[in-house]
């Protein structure tokens, strides 16, 4: 792929240089002269009206005027407030009715699941904690039944409890099937399978007896869907769960769905109490929705005041990732961290096309300069284009870290900035080899893949301002590099590559871990590359459920978040490469979570 843009050299007229003026922002522990905001953008959006950026045929699925006025609605008022109270209460009796001993287990975990599935959890995480600290207390004499015990080992594994998969050794036959002996139905059998299938997701390294279980359920659900007789709310059960695996099945998307699903079964709603369940996420679910509505306005404010809206050349995915911070987090205490997720993504994505394909060698070498330096007066000379990114990095670093400050007790601007110059450095870098054409070793590719995967400027500074005060070598631990974002974006790496190497052949892009596997090895097939990056992929995804699942000092819902975040980039990926082409799946999926 070429790397020298066609670019004009009329666009790289600069900007003159502005005095220092005052910044109610606090940038960093030294001083360094600073532009006024205003004046900054001001200048930019001047220089942008006078010159066209070309356009390089990205494709957009959403029009510049498609969000339209968000009208003031009920579920602002008090009464829409009161009955969801009222139905708290009722839900957390149900808590206190079911327990009362082993016997009472399967209720307990059925309760939990289905609060978990529809969204509602959070209002529940006292309550939770101690139904599953009372199965965990009697696990030992709870396990007689198949579907009780992969519920039970999914839920306590989920919550960190110490629990082996052993405990599944019972319901094994000699050739590798797991049956339920005590369903009484063959809608039982296929549930207890179903919940098996859903717990095979959560394998540590070396757990051969959830592959098997994997492997088995994978295909006796599938042969499910066939059967006559099964009612249609458990086939849509069944249908979403193996098109949506648990790695990258966003929770948004998950309690959408199965609200759809318990709607339509009229016999699990009548069942103890259930009907309060469902109402209660149908109103929370619409309460959210509204406020992720008005959320989105303010931030496709930001969007187009930010001059990014003006840059043609880029794939134009906002939405795209304001829709993945919303389905990863509808938490109303942490619209910070949605905002964050979204516009740190967003300007990734920029930044990605800018270095991947547009930019030219020594325009990418004076913008790296530019950022290292971290002053605005240093961007005097650069592209047009280049001084709308500088500046939109520069002002959301400084905003998130703001917000980062409020929960942290610190400034961790100096931290985020070294994150963004390490992600930057390897991009200037593997620009460079490309323009030499050194073909990449398979183990130097996967360590390219790390940064292009666009992930680790966008993940951490977020996560901190969630709740759970972070020591300061708890997150030393948590900088990048990492374990756990080395294996995170090496999974993302792969999973971009199984999910889009035919079409980056397609489009003379012969680069990929399939491709420089292939070169590695001779004689080695393409079906031999893709079985090698499956199988290696499966393993790192294992390792990454180690290091999340495990208990240790960092905050729990630091850990969970970062897990739904790595759900959320690899569903961009579950059919094709969403961060070049955003399917009509994707804008339905968005339909479905902001706006239906």
């Amino acid at each position: 792929m070429a790397l020298t843009s066609t670019f004009s050299s009329n666009l790289s007229l600069g900007l003159k240089s502005q005095p220092a003026l005052s910044h109610t922002a606090r940038l960093s522990s030294k001083a360094s002269p600073l532009i006024n905001r205003k004046n900054l953008h001001a200048i930019v959006n001047l220089a942008l009206t006078r010159v066209e950026i070309p356009v390089l045929g990205t494709r957009n699925l959403w029009e510049d005027d498609f969000l339209q006025p968000i009208a003031k609605h009920h579920y602002e008022g008090p009464s829409y407030g009161e009955r969801c109270g009222g139905l708290i209460r009722e839900i957390k009796h149900m808590f206190s009715a079911t327990a009362g001993g082993e016997n009472n287990v399967p209720q307990l975990l059925s309760l939990v699941d289905n609060i978990e599935r529809l969204g509602i959890d959070r209002h529940f995480q006292e309550e939770i904690k101690e139904a599953l600290d009372l199965v965990y207390r009697n696990w030992g004499e709870c396990q007689r039944d198949l579907n009780t015990t992969a519920l039970g080992f999914r839920n306590l594994r989920l919550h960190r409890y110490s629990v082996s998969p052993g405990m599944l050794e019972p319901f094994r036959t000699a050739n590798g099937q797991f049956l339920c002996s005590t369903a009484e139905s063959e809608e039982e059998q296929i549930r207890s399978i179903l919940n098996l299938h859903r717990a095979s997701y959560i394998a540590f390294p070396g757990e051969k007896i959830l592959d098997e279980a994997k492997e088995f359920s994978t295909t006796y659900l599938s042969e499910a869907l066939h059967k006559t007789g099964i009612s249609s709310n458990l086939l849509h059960e069944i249908s979403f769960n193996l098109e949506n695996r648990c790695y990258n099945n966003l929770p948004r998307l998950e309690t959408r769905k199965y609200i759809e699903i318990y709607e339509e079964n009229s016999s699990w709603a009548r069942m103890d109490g259930n009907w309060k369940l469902l109402s209660f996420a149908q109103m929370d679910f619409k309460m959210i929705q509204y406020m992720h509505q008005q959320e989105l306005e303010t931030y496709s404010r930001w969007w187009r005041d930010s001059g990014l809206s003006q840059l043609k050349f880029a794939s134009r995915r906002h939405i795209e990732y304001f829709y993945l911070a919303c389905a990863i987090c509808e938490d109303e205490k942490y619209s910070a961290f949605r905002f964050g997720i979204a516009k740190l993504s967003a300007i990734a994505a920029y930044f990605v096309d800018t270095y991947h394909t547009y930019g030219t060698v020594d325009q990418l070498k004076h913008f790296t300069n530019a950022i290292k330096k971290w002053d605005p007066t240093s961007i005097e000379h650069l592209p047009k284009y280049m001084k709308v990114m500088y500046t939109t990095l520069y002002e959301t670093l400084n905003e998130v870290n703001e917000d980062v400050q409020k929960i942290q007790g610190q400034d961790t601007l100096s931290t985020s900035r070294d994150i963004w110059q390490y992600f930057i450095d390897v991009m200037l870098q593997e620009v460079e080899r490309r323009a030499s054409r050194n073909i990449p070793t398979f183990m130097e590719y996967l360590r390219i893949g790390k940064v292009f995967s666009r992930t680790c400027e966008a993940i951490l500074w977020p996560l901190l301002t969630t709740k759970g005060i972070l020591l300061e070598n708890i997150l030393q631990n948590l900088d990048y590099p990492s374990r756990v974002y080395d294996i995170l974006f090496l999974c993302l790496t792969l999973e971009g590559d199984i999910k889009s190497f035919k079409g980056k052949v397609d489009q003379g892009e012969e680069i990929s871990s399939i491709s420089c596997y292939m070169r590695d090895n001779p004689g080695a097939t393409k079906e031999d590359a893709l079985s090698f990056v499956k199988n290696l992929l499966d393993e790192k995804l294992k390792e990454l459920n180690l290091e999340l699942l495990q208990s240790n000092e960092v905050p729990t819902c630091t850990k969970d978040y970062s897990y739904d975040i790595i759900r959320g980039f690899l569903h961009f990926h579950q059919e094709k490469d969403n961060f070049t082409i955003s399917s009509k799946d994707i804008k339905n999926h968005i339909t479905q979570i902001i706006f239906e």
